[in-house]
């Protein structure tokens, strides 16, 4: 009986690396996730804004919860606004790879 519980022990010990490998992909893929879904909010505010007349890069940069200030960048050009958000690292370096960019159109001047 000693014997089995040793080898459970072993091969338990053996996966263990690899479950934790899972669990840090799939935390960085619901953080890539979010990341896209603020983005989008920002992007589109940030044109809803512009329709109103009032300042896109402010409504935008509004939408984004404070932890992504120095993780997004927005930028407008004409009657785009576009936000381009980079999740929070979970697996350092691939949240760069991972970059969510929404381009949202406020439509024709108007």
């Amino acid at each position: 009986m000693g014997e089995a519980t040793g080898q459970a022990t072993v091969e338990l010990v053996g996966i263990l690396p690899l479950a934790v490998l899972v669990a840090l992909a799939v935390g960085q893929l619901l953080a890539a996730g979010a990341a896209r879904e603020l983005a989008g909010n920002a992007a589109e505010a940030g044109a809803a804004a512009m329709v109103q007349g009032t300042d896109p890069r402010a409504a935008a940069r509004d939408a984004l919860p404070g932890w992504s200030d120095d993780r997004a960048e927005i930028e407008i050009s004409g009657r785009r606004v576009r936000v381009r958000l980079r999740p929070v690292p979970v697996i350092p370096g691939l949240a760069d790879e991972l970059a969510a960019t929404i381009v949202a159109d406020a439509g024709p001047e108007g």
